[in-house]
C-alpha cells in the first residue's frame, strides 16, 4: 500500500470560520431577527433562537474544542446591532464582551481573523434605507471606527464584508434574505454601496493600525455553459459571472463597477485589499432560460451524476476549488480561503469532501500559488439563514433543544489535518477508503 503524506507549507493557518447572528443568539435587535418573525421566510419556520449560545458563554468550550484539535486559527463577526443598537449609542458592554472573547482565542493560540460585516444590519440602519443609501459607507465607517479603536491591539487580520454578492443576490434579486426584494437595479445599488463602504473601511482600519490585512471574503462560483456552443448559453453564463463572480473583487483591484449600462468610478476603492478571501462551496452549469429574466435570463443547475449533500444544496466539485484560487490569482494578492464545506447532518460525505478540496488546495499550492490558510465552515452546527436548521455544516453536532455538542468523526479528520499540517495515506485509509486508490496509486 502506498504511503505518503501531502504536506502544506509551514505556517499554514488552519481554522474553522463562524457568524454572529447565526451563533451567539438572541440577536433581536437586526434585520435577521425581524425576517424570522414573517411567517414562511425559513424553513420550517425556524427561529434562530439561543442559537448555539455564544452569547450565553459556550463559545469558551466550542474554542476549547477547535485549540484542542490543533487548529491556529479562528473567524467570526461582529453583530453590527449589538454595538450600536441605535445611532447615537453604543453598548460598551458588549464591546467589553467582544474584547474577552477575542482575548480568549489569543489565550488558546487561535489567531483571529475578524469580519465586520456578516449579512445582518441593525433594524435602525434598514429605516434608514440600507445598503441602498448611499449614506451607508459613512455609517459603517463610524461602527468599523469604534471596533477597530477597541480591537487593534488583538486583532490585524480584518474582513470588511462577508460575500457581498451573495448579500446583494438574495436579499434584493432571489428575495431569500431581507428586504426580499426581487430588483436587479436595487442590487447593483447595494453592491456599489459596499464597494464605498469596503474602500473607506480599507483606508480607516490602516490609519488606525499599520500592521492591519484587510480583505474581503468573496464567494467565488464557477459556472460554465450548459452547452458550449450555444451563444445564449455562452451570453448568460457570461452575464451571470460577471455580476456575482467579477463584479465586486474588479471593482475593488480597478476602482472602475461595470456592468452593462452601469458605469461608475471610485477611484479610492483601487487596491483596497491586502488578501483575497474566497468562499467557495460548488460549481455550476448555466443554461438560458426566457423564463427568468429577473436572473439575467440564466438558469443555474448542477451536473446530472454529480455527488450532492443531503438536502442537495451543494454539488461535491472539488476540482471548483482549484479552479476558484486559479481564477483569483489575477489579483497579485495572497489568498485565504476564508469559508469551505458542505451540509451534511450524517456525516457521510464530508469527510470525502473536506479530503478532495483539500487535496486540490494542496496542487494549487505547489504550483506556488499563494494561498496562505483554509477556514471550514463550520466549528458547530448553526443557524443556516433563510434554511434555518434544517442544514448542518458543523464539524460538531448541536442539539437545538438542550445545545448538546457531539463530534462527528469529520472532527477527528480534521483535527490529524490540523496538527499534521497535510494529508496523510493513513488518514485516508481511516476516513475515507474510498478515496485511496485514486490519491495514492501504486505504481
Amino acid at each position: 500500500m502506498a504511503q505518503a503524506t501531502f504536506h502544506f507549507p509551514r505556517g499554514f493557518l488552519w481554522g474553522t470560520a463562524t457568524s454572529s447572528h447565526q451563533v451567539e443568539g438572541n440577536n433581536t435587535n437586526n434585520t435577521w431577527w425581524a425576517w424570522e418573525q414573517e411567517p414562511g421566510r425559513i424553513k420550517e419556520d425556524h427561529k434562530s433562537g439561543l442559537a448555539c449560545d455564544w452569547w450565553g458563554g459556550r463559545w469558551r468550550e466550542d474554542f476549547d474544542r477547535a485549540a484542542d484539535a490543533g487548529q491556529n486559527t479562528h473567524r467570526l463577526s461582529i453583530e453590527w446591532s449589538r454595538l450600536q443598537p441605535t445611532p447615537d449609542r453604543w453598548d460598551e458592554a458588549a464591546l467589553d464582551y467582544y474584547r474577552e472573547m477575542i482575548r480568549g482565542l489569543h489565550e488558546r493560540n487561535l489567531l483571529p481573523m475578524v469580519t465586520l460585516h456578516h449579512f445582518s444590519d441593525p433594524l435602525w440602519l434598514m429605516e434608514k434605507g440600507g445598503w441602498e443609501n448611499e449614506a451607508v459607507a459613512d455609517y459603517f465607517a463610524v461602527y468599523v471606527r469604534k471596533v477597530v479603536e477597541a480591537l487593534k491591539e488583538y486583532v490585524n487580520l480584518w474582513v470588511t464584508i462577508n460575500e457581498p454578492n451573495v448579500y446583494a443576490a438574495t436579499g434584493y434579486v432571489l428575495g431569500e434574505f431581507a428586504p426580499g426584494k426581487k430588483d436587479l437595479g436595487s442590487a447593483m445599488r447595494v453592491m456599489t454601496n459596499q464597494v464605498r463602504a469596503h474602500a473607506a473601511a480599507y483606508k480607516l482600519i490602516h490609519s488606525l493600525q499599520s500592521t492591519a490585512r484587510v480583505g474581503v471574503a468573496h464567494n467565488y462560483r464557477p459556472m460554465q455553459s450548459a452547452k458550449v456552443w450555444s451563444p445564449l448559453d455562452r451570453l448568460t453564463t457570461y452575464l451571470q459571472s460577471g455580476v456575482f463572480n467579477e463584479f465586486f473583487p474588479r471593482a475593488l483591484h480597478t476602482g472602475k463597477l461595470r456592468f452593462l449600462t452601469l458605469r461608475v468610478n471610485l477611484p479610492e476603492a483601487r487596491g483596497t485589499q491586502d488578501f483575497l478571501g474566497i468562499n467557495y462551496y460548488t460549481r455550476e452549469f448555466v443554461a438560458f432560460s426566457p423564463f427568468k429574466p429577473g436572473e439575467l435570463f440564466g438558469r443555474r443547475y448542477y451536473r446530472s451524476d454529480a455527488e450532492l449533500s443531503s438536502t442537495g444544496f451543494i454539488a461535491n466539485e472539488p476540482r471548483g476549488l482549484f479552479e476558484a484560487v486559479k481564477w483569483g490569482l489575477q489579483f497579485g494578492l495572497p489568498i485565504m480561503i476564508t469559508e469551505n464545506g458542505v451540509e451534511d447532518a450524517g456525516d457521510s460525505l464530508r469527510r470525502r469532501y473536506l479530503i478532495q478540496h483539500l487535496h486540490q488546495l494542496w496542487k494549487a499550492v505547489n504550483f506556488n500559488f499563494p494561498v496562505k490558510g483554509y477556514y471550514h465552515w463550520t466549528l458547530v452546527d448553526n443557524f443556516e439563514w433563510e434554511r434555518g436548521w434544517t442544514q448542518r455544516f458543523g464539524l460538531w453536532e448541536l442539539d437545538v433543544d438542550t445545545q448538546a455538542r457531539r463530534k462527528r468523526p469529520s472532527a477527528d479528520l480534521y483535527a490529524e489535518i490540523c496538527q499534521t499540517n497535510g494529508i496523510s495515506s493513513e488518514m485516508v485509509a481511516r476516513f475515507a477508503p474510498e478515496l485511496f486508490a485514486n490519491m495514492f496509486p501504486n505504481y
